[in-house]
């Protein structure tokens, strides 16, 4: 299409995607019986970019769904994609908001072969518990659909630009070694990315509704999210958690979940690992004794929770800040 050969942004997301190698599409053995695909995604930043090679009899044949967010864009040529009883028609450039909870797969075709991205992502890459309304707005595409229409930012559309723009820092981002700040630039070019679909789809009444929905029960949860400001460093029970809001324990965990995508258990730790590479990076504070400030029981319990959470330890991400020019 002329449009996409005048695209700056999206020419320059094709140079960089050629930098990159793309793997053939081969999920089978990653699904289970009813078809769930399970990928791990990172505790710290639940974020991943899949580089795919789709090509006709080389397509994993099998339905699909998962709880993670999902975007599919192909970068060469068409490519379909089909979501229950939906199909959606892509062109090079589109970017298709994956209806992720129906089963879905890519449609094999004669003469299919083109790469794609995937970007997956869990809703607390986009907000952390008791963020204010406009942070839950970002992830309206993929809540609010209207039935038998796929939400698709065509190619040619006037949003196009910001979000190739968008993708193409995030696979600088994401694909770059060695930065300690990787996950930061992700998250920021993500909403960037987010804010382009937000603008093509346009807000509704129900969509609004959705939204003051979820603010009303996080409102109902702050005073756990003050406690845990303050508090952070302390065990924090379910039970007790619990009472600060006036609800039971299953109730709570249920409503706590929904609001923030995380247990209680996971909340706490994303917390605490906040404040940890805060300590990191401004303070020559020794690392067993951020670890005690934190509120473990000793410095090889936080290094390995450091680990799980980054990938890295303590004492690695200390020394990569460092090396910073």
């Amino acid at each position: 299409m002329r449009e996409l050969k005048d695209n700056a942004a999206f020419q320059n997301l094709l140079t960089i995607a050629g930098r990159l190698k793309f793997q053939p599409h081969r999920i089978a053995h990653l699904l289970d019986e009813k078809g769930r695909h399970e990928l791990k995604l990172p505790e710290g930043f639940p974020f991943v970019i899949s580089l795919f090679h789709y090509r006709a009899g080389a397509v994993t044949r099998r339905l699909t769904w998962h709880q993670r967010l999902e975007l599919l864009v192909p970068l060469d040529g068409p490519l379909r994609e089909r979501m229950g009883d939906l199909v959606a028609e892509l062109q090079a450039g589109d970017v298709l908001v994956v209806d992720h909870l129906k089963p879905h797969q890519i449609v094999d075709a004669p003469g299919l072969d083109t790469r794609a991205l995937v970007i997956s992502f869990l809703p607390q890459c986009v907000f952390t518990p008791g963020s204010p309304p406009t942070d839950y707005a970002f992830l309206i595409p993929f809540h609010r659909k209207i039935e038998g229409r796929p939400h698709v930012l065509r190619a040619g559309s006037g949003q196009a630009r910001e979000a190739h723009q968008a993708m193409a820092h995030l696979l600088n981002c994401y694909f770059e070694k060695g930065n300690v700040h990787r996950e930061a630039g992700c998250k920021a070019w993500l909403l960037v990315l987010l804010n382009s679909l937000i603008q093509e789809f346009h807000d509704s009444a129900p969509e609004r509704f959705a939204v003051l929905q979820r603010q009303a029960r996080s409102d109902r949860l702050k005073p756990v999210f003050d406690h845990v400001r303050e508090h952070y460093a302390t065990r924090l029970s379910l039970d007790a958690a619990a009472r600060m809001c006036g609800m039971n324990k299953t109730h709570f965990g249920r409503v706590f979940k929904q609001v923030s995508g995380m247990t209680l258990g996971c909340y706490l730790n994303h917390v605490r690992m906040t404040h940890a590479v805060e300590l990191l990076e401004e303070t020559r504070e020794s690392i067993a004794g951020i670890a005690l400030r934190l509120g473990f029981s000793d410095q090889s319990h936080f290094d390995r929770r450091f680990r799980r959470t980054f990938g890295r330890t303590p004492s690695q991400h200390r020394a990569g800040v460092n090396q910073r020019p």
